[in-house]
């Protein structure tokens, strides 16, 4: 069946669908649940993680009532499984990923789609795991992409990616490293000098140590001062 071009799921920084539709809770976690998913889910698979702990009779009477809410329009139901009828941004976000990884150039675009994670602030158990593995693969892609970018001369982009990888993960040198010889390759000096104090400020807080030796002699070789004061 193919997938209404018209109607698209935005996971990444919160939940926002198109059309714009009032849905009920169930109806919302129904919706993420499957649009994580590609393919067809069995309706128990669905049922015992968004309903767990109740009797299986109840959670699937749960289910149809969410089925319900959510209205069939973004639903493919086929037997005892269905799917989402929709895009999903985070689809969108793993090419890009697959891209970045494979060392090609990402469009300003991709950048932007991996600069969030995906439902800040659900904390649903079943959600959990989809978030840490979005998370761990975007600051990755960021960081190369960053490196990649300024190999291919585009320096503000580059910038705005590394600083991306920075923000989500402060304590990742090799994030760090990107996105200082990114400021370098701009000739902003000043730039460079902060992100590597930063750095060296929170591995001293959180880890006693110091920021490994080949990003410390990077900023000496070009004549940069590492002093944290």
């Amino acid at each position: 069946m193919a997938v209404p071009s018209m109607r698209h799921v935005r996971l990444i920084g919160g939940l926002s669908v198109e059309p714009a539709s009032r849905l009920t809770v169930p109806a919302r976690r129904l919706l993420v649940f499957l649009a994580l998913r590609p393919g067809l889910v069995q309706r128990w698979v669905v049922a015992e993680a968004l309903w767990r702990g109740q009797h299986e009779r109840q959670a699937r009477a749960s289910l149809r009532r969410a089925i319900w809410h959510l209205g069939e329009e973004w639903l493919q139901l086929e037997g005892d499984a269905l799917r989402v009828t929709a895009t999903v941004d985070v689809t969108s976000a793993r090419l890009a990923v697959e891209q970045a990884l494979r060392g090609e150039t990402l469009a300003r675009e991709s950048v932007a789609l991996l600069t969030t994670d995906i439902l800040p602030g659900w904390n649903d158990e079943w959600l959990i795991p989809f978030q840490d593995e979005f998370h761990d693969l975007r600051v990755r892609a960021l960081e190369i992409a960053c490196r990649t970018l300024v190999e291919n001369g585009d320096l503000p982009l580059a910038t705005q990616a590394g600083t991306a990888a920075v923000v989500a993960e402060p304590l990742r040198e090799s994030a760090v490293e990107a996105v200082v010889i990114s400021h370098l390759a701009e000739g902003n000096r000043y730039e460079a000098v902060r992100c590597y104090r930063s750095l060296a400020r929170l591995l001293q807080t959180e880890l006693g140590v110091r920021p490994n030796d080949g990003l410390t002699e990077r900023l000496v070789h070009v004549g940069l001062p590492v002093d944290v004061s």
